[in-house]
C-alpha cells in the first residue's frame, strides 16, 4: 500500500504506512528501507542513513538498501570504508547483472563507482529493457511515421521532451533554443510537469511553435498518440534517467528518429533511442563502445548555455564598479554624510539595512557585516543599492527581486560582490568548486590536498551541498595535512547571486568523477578559469570540451599530476593567472561556448543531417562531420 502511495506522490501518506507496518513488526526490514527512500528522496539523509542501516541489520542481503545506503554516504563525503564499500558494490552489480535481474545501482549514479564501463552501459540498459516491458502491456500497434517533410510545409518537425521547462539547471542553459530555432524548423515542447509559474517556463511556452503540456496525460500510451498525431521528425529526449523521466513515451516509437539531448550525462543503453547529441571531445569514436546510441556530432560543443542572456550584466568589468578590483577588494567606508559604517546587523536575524550608492557619489556598501549580503532594486535617484540584510545565525537573505534572484530577469543595478561576503581572504589564492558535494570522491580530495599544500596562499571555496557533508569534508582534508583555515564552505545561493560570485573566485578545481557541467558554464560566464581532468565517462569530459571550445586546452589534464601541476602552476605565479583570468572573459564573446543562436543554428543543421539518413532509407548511425 504504502509503494502504491509513494507512486501516486502521496508522500505522507506513504509514510504513514511503512511507519505503521514498522510499529506493528519493527524487524520488518522492507519497511525500514523504504521510509528511507523517502527521507533520501526528500533530501534528509542522515536519517535515511539510519534507516538504510537498520534495514540491513535486520537483513544483511539486502542488495537494494545496501547500494541506497552507500549513495546516501557518497552525498555527505563520508569516505569510511569506502575501499570496502566499493567492492562490495561492484560485486553486488556484477553479480545482478549476471543473473539478469535489475541492478540496485541506478544508471545516474553508475558514473560515481569504479564500475567497468559494459556494466554502466548494462545498467542502463536493463532500465531502458524494463520501460520496454511496461509498454509491451499496452499492446499497441507501431506507429506510422512521416516519410518526409510534406506534412509539414518543408519543415522538420522536432519535439522536446521534458520534465524540466521551468526553473532547473535544463532550462537555465536551453530556454532560448526554442526561439532561436529558424524556419527550417517547427519546434513542439512536451513539458512532463506541471507549470511552475517561472519565466523559465513562460519563455519557452511563448517561443516554441507549440507548447504541450502533458504532465495531466499519465497513460504514457495517451501521451504518445498525442506525440504521433503531431508528426513528429525528431523526438528529443531531454531526460534520461532523471527525476521526472517518462522513456516509456520513447519505448512506444511516437517518432521515426529518437534522440538524446543534454539533460542526462550518460547513454540510455535503450534500444528505443536512436542517436546521442555530443561532440568529438566528449564522446571521441575511440569511446563509441561506451553508448548505445549512435553519436551525433556538434561542431564545437554539445553543452549550450544561455548565460549571455540571462546573466549580460556579468560581462561588465569589476562588477560594473569602475577601476574596482573585486577579487581583493577590502570592506569600504559608507555614509557620504557621516562618514560612519552603516549600523551592525544583530546576530540572531535581520533587522537593519544599509544602504550606499556607487557612481556619482563612488561611495560602497561594506561587507563587514556579516558573510553574506542581500540586494535590493535602488530606490530613486541611486544607481546601486545594496541592502545588508542577512544574519549568519538565521541563515536567510533578503532578495532584491525573486525573479532577478533565480535568473528569471537581469538587475536593475549590478549589485556589488566582495570577497569579505563570502569569508574569503582579500590577499589570497581561492580555489573554488561548486557543485554538489556527491561529486568528490577519495581521489579527488588527495589533489586537492597537494595544491593547497603546494600554494601556501591558498584556501578552497566549496558549498554546503548538503549542509551535512561540510564536517566530512574537512575532516578529510584535514587528515590529508591541509590547514583547517584553508577550507572556507558558504550556502547555496540564488542562481543570480551563485553565477555573480564565481567572479571572486580565482581558480575553479573541476570534480573529475562527475564534472561540473552547469556549473562549469556558470564558473566560466563569470570570467574565472577551470582546470579539469578528462577520463572517459561523457560525465567527466563536458568540461574538457567546454574548454576547449572557448580556447583553453592548456586548463585540460590527462593525469591528476598534470592537473596538480596546471592547478599549482597558477595559483603560484599571480601574473599568469591574471592574464589568464583576462583571456577567459574575452573569450566568453569570442567563442562559440555561449553563442546560443550559433549553436542552435548548429543543432539544426546536426537535426537535418539525420533526417536525410532517414529520407534516403539509411538505417542510424555515428554522424561526425
Amino acid at each position: 500500500m504504502g509503494n502504491t502511495l509513494k507512486e501516486m506522490q502521496d508522500i505522507p501518506g506513504a509514510v504513514e504506512c511503512y511507519s505503521r507496518a514498522i510499529s506493528i513488526n519493527p524487524a520488518f526490514a522492507d519497511a525500514h528501507s523504504n521510509l528511507a527512500s523517502i527521507d533520501k528522496d526528500s533530501g534528509n539523509i542522515p536519517e535515511a542513513i539510519t534507516n538504510y542501516r537498520m534495514a540491513l541489520k535486520l537483513k544483511a542481503e539486502f542488495p537494494d538498501a545496501y547500494c541506497n545506503l552507500v549513495h546516501c554516504l557518497q552525498i555527505i563525503c563520508d569516505y569510511s570504508d569506502y575501499e570496502a564499500r566499493m567492492r562490495r558494490l561492484c560485486q553486488i552489480v556484477a553479480e545482478q547483472l549476471e543473473k539478469n535481474r535489475l541492478p540496485s545501482v541506478h544508471p545516474h549514479h553508475s558514473m560515481l563507482y569504479p564500475l567497468t564501463h559494459d556494466q554502466r552501459r548494462s545498467i542502463a540498459a536493463r532500465h531502458g529493457n524494463l520501460c520496454s516491458d511496461r509498454v509491451a502491456l499496452l499492446h499497441k500497434r507501431p506507429y506510422n511515421h512521416p516519410h518526409d517533410l510534406s506534412v509539414s510545409n518543408g519543415r522538420l518537425r522536432v519535439g522536446y521532451v521534458s520534465s524540466d521547462f521551468g526553473n532547473h539547471p535544463t532550462s537555465h542553459l536551453m530556454q532560448s533554443v526554442p526561439g532561436f530555432h529558424t524556419d527550417r524548423v517547427e519546434v513542439f515542447c512536451y513539458a512532463l510537469s506541471p507549470d511552475d509559474n517561472t519565466m523559465f517556463r513562460r519563455k519557452v511556452m511563448h517561443e516554441a511553435h507549440h507548447f504541450v503540456d502533458l504532465s495531466q496525460t499519465q497513460c504514457n500510451g495517451k501521451a504518445a498518440d498525442i506525440i504521433s498525431r503531431d508528426n513528429i521528425h525528431i523526438l528529443v529526449n531531454m531526460n534520461g534517467y532523471t527525476k521526472g523521466a517518462r522513456n516509456e513515451i520513447f519505448a512506444l516509437r511516437p517518432a521515426p528518429i529518437q534522440v538524446m539531448w543534454l539533460g542526462y550525462p550518460g547513454s540510455s543503453g535503450a534500444s528505443f533511442m536512436d542517436y546521442l547529441v555530443t561532440d568529438e571531445h566528449t564522446s571521441p569514436l575511440e569511446l563509441a563502445h561506451l553508448y548505445s546510441e549512435k553519436l551525433a556530432y556538434m561542431p564545437h560543443t554539445f553543452f549550450v548555455g544561455d548565460h549571455a542572456q540571462m546573466f549580460p550584466h556579468l560581462l561588465e568589468p569589476g562588477d560594473g564598479v569602475p577601476g574596482v578590483d573585486l577579487t581583493n577588494i577590502q570592506p569600504l567606508y559608507i555614509d557620504p554624510v557621516t562618514k560612519q559604517p552603516p549600523p551592525a546587523l544583530p546576530a540572531n536575524g535581520v533587522a537593519h539595512t544599509a544602504i550606499g550608492t556607487v557612481g556619482t557619489t563612488g561611495v560602497l556598501v561594506t561587507g563587514d557585516m556579516l558573510p553574506a549580503i542581500g540586494h535590493v532594486d535602488p530606490p530613486a535617484g541611486t544607481t546601486n543599492a545594496v541592502v545588508a540584510a542577512t544574519s549568519a545565525a538565521a541563515g536567510a537573505t533578503l532578495s532584491y527581486s525573486s525573479r532577478v534572484a533565480n535568473g528569471e530577469l537581469p538587475p536593475s543595478c549590478l549589485p556589488l560582490t566582495v570577497r569579505h561576503q563570502y569569508n574569503l581572504p582579500a590577499d589570497k589564492v581561492v580555489f573554488c568548486n561548486f557543485n554538489q558535494l556527491y561529486k568528490i570522491n577519495p581521489d579527488t580530495l588527495r589533489m586537492w590536498a597537494n595544491i593547497l599544500k603546494a600554494v601556501a596562499n591558498s584556501v578552497l571555496w566549496l558549498l554546503r551541498f548538503p549542509a551535512h557533508g561540510e564536517a566530512n569534508v574537512i575532516a578529510a582534508l584535514v587528515g590529508l595535512g591541509v590547514a583547517n583555515e584553508q577550507i572556507v564552505f558558504s550556502p547555496v545561493a540564488p542562481k543570480e547571486e551563485h553565477v555573480r560570485r564565481g567572479r571572486l573566485a580565482d581558480i575553479c578545481l573541476d570534480t573529475p568523477l562527475c564534472n561540473g557541467h552547469t556549473t562549469g558554464m556558470d564558473v566560466l560566464w563569470a570570467g574565472s578559469p577551470m582546470v579539469t581532468l578528462r577520463a572517459e565517462t561523457l560525465a567527466s569530459r563536458v568540461a574538457s570540451s567546454q574548454l576547449l571550445t572557448l580556447g583553453f586546452p592548456e586548463l585540460v589534464a590527462d593525469t591528476p599530476q598534470q592537473y596538480e601541476a596546471i592547478a599549482i602552476d597558477l595559483g603560484n605565479n599571480p601574473a599568469k593567472l591574471q592574464a589568464l583570468r583576462a583571456r577567459v572573459r574575452a573569450a566568453r564573446i569570442s567563442s562559440p561556448l555561449f553563442n546560443t543562436k550559433q549553436y542552435t543554428r548548429d543543432l539544426e543543421d546536426l537535426y537535418l543531417r539525420l533526417w536525410q539518413r532517414r529520407e534516403q532509407g539509411l538505417p542510424p548511425d555515428h554522424v561526425t562531420q
